[in-house]
């Protein structure tokens, strides 16, 4: 466990490490994702790769142990907000307004996107 857990951190120091050395506009943790999504299906394809902490569920075992306590990880940004409450009671409004914008931007950008792929997969299965 301790070693799936070590390979998942070290995806996301590789994704760290490459989006900060090449100036990419990612975000380093994605970037480690993706890597960890390619070792586990190269792991499933090829026999030989299932070593070390790859194999027998090690990384799943790991993912879902960290999952199941996930709350966890919002107490620090609980406390962070508990200690600026006064700037929250004096920007309070303008916070609400950035908030409910980006949710209503998101929603839009998502339905969009959504009904781009939907007609080009309906194209492509017209032809």
């Amino acid at each position: 466990m301790l070693a799936s857990l070590g390979l998942i951190l070290l995806c996301q120091l590789i994704g760290e490490a490459v989006v900060r050395g090449l100036g990419l506009p990612l975000p380093g943790p994605v970037l480690g994702l993706l890597l960890l999504l390619i070792l586990l299906l190269a792991r499933d394809r090829f026999a030989l790769l299932a070593c070390g902490p790859l194999r027998n569920g090690g990384v799943e075992a790991a993912s879902k142990g960290l999952l199941a306590h996930l709350s966890l990880l919002f107490v620090p940004a609980g406390v962070g907000v508990v200690q600026k409450l006064d700037l929250l009671a004096s920007h309070g409004v303008a916070i609400i307004l950035v908030l409910a914008l980006s949710v209503v931007v998101t929603l839009l950008a998502t339905v969009l996107t959504f009904r781009l792929v939907s007609r080009l997969l309906r194209q492509q299965d017209a032809r």
